[in-house]
């Protein structure tokens, strides 16, 4: 049956995925974002469009929406450290004012896009959803306060909340693929080297207790990730706020990915060895045993060959339009 979604934050990279996944569902999609740093041409076709901020949801918002995913949020670590403001601002008030319009509209439904920066340093591999959480940046730490928020919203208003906490998303679907301003990612980065647009990669530390000495981390399919949602819309329960982390469960190593994009691209990627970056866990990996059991989701496309290649067609399709 076709139902009417807010997106909020779906001119982005995983916002726009999800909407063009909720399109191809069957779903009517409004997007909201207020473009500052989403892409216009992001937002997918047959999706409408209001350009404006989560903060003024009540404007827009009203009973004839069936739910709300939630995307609309600042996320550069390394910023959020400098700009903390910008962070509580955006993340957690402008979430705060989005939960008011759902309640006010009588929207009682939340997919909500949290993170693997709630938890900070691992105390155990792979991480599960009761492991403490302790963010080490104002980024992972805003996002955690949302989940709190979401939370008290389920006990006192019986809102029916997933929280899905992603680890590393990569590659593309369609025409939708990773365009930070500036790029912090692993994939993305080491694929402006294969393509000349970076003379060398960076390899932070190669001494981790880890199988090549450099840092382990999970990465999954942006698609993969999209259809999570989707599945969590139908798994949401009225007063229970649901929080499942999303990845594939085994990590790859900074050296795997340089070396998968070398074969992908047939491009040589030169790699730096530089000093550990404060804060760097040796292995940060997933369990998605709760996806499993309560969305009934697994991810359908692990392969980090498979991944990279759908993220280098994109950067490829993004050349020659340029």
């Amino acid at each position: 049956m076709s139902k009417k979604y807010l997106v909020t934050g779906g001119a982005g990279y995983v916002g726009g995925v999800v909407a063009t996944h909720l399109l191809e569902a069957g779903h009517e999609v409004t997007v909201l974002d207020d473009l500052s740093t989403g892409f216009r041409e992001a937002v997918p076709a047959g999706a409408k469009f209001i350009e404006g901020r989560v903060h003024d949801a009540s404007e827009w918002l009203d009973s004839s929406y069936d739910a709300v995913l939630h995307f609309a949020a600042s996320s550069q670590v390394a910023e959020s450290v400098a700009k903390p403001e910008k962070y509580w601002e955006n993340n957690v008030v402008g979430s705060f004012a989005l939960l008011g319009a759902m309640r006010a509209a009588g929207v009682r439904t939340l997919v909500f896009s949290s993170t693997a920066a709630t938890y900070g340093e691992p105390v155990s591999t792979p991480i599960t959803e009761s492991d403490p959480t302790a963010p080490t940046n104002p980024y992972g730490a805003t996002k955690l306060t949302v989940d709190h928020m979401i939370a008290s919203e389920c006990a006192a208003h019986g809102l029916a909340a997933v929280s899905l906490r992603y680890f590393n998303v990569a590659g593309a679907y369609g025409s939708a693929g990773e365009r930070h301003d500036p790029e912090s990612h692993l994939i993305p980065l080491v694929l402006q080297v294969a393509a000349g647009k970076r003379e060398s990669i960076s390899v932070y530390g190669e001494d981790y207790p880890t199988p090549d000495g450099t840092c382990v981390r999970d990465y999954i399919h942006v698609a993969d990730l999209a259809e999570a949602h989707l599945s969590a819309l139908d798994a949401a329960v009225k007063g229970e706020h649901l929080v499942c982390n999303l990845g594939n469960g085994s990590g790859f190593s900074v050296r795997e990915v340089i070396e998968t994009v070398r074969k992908v691209t047939g491009h040589p990627v030169p790699e730096v060895v530089a000093a550990r970056r404060d804060g760097d866990p040796a292995v940060l990996v997933a369990s998605a045993e709760t996806a499993r059991t309560r969305l009934g989701w697994t991810p359908s496309r692990p392969d980090l060959g498979g991944i990279v290649a759908d993220a280098w067609a994109f950067a490829r399709r993004g050349e020659t339009q340029e």
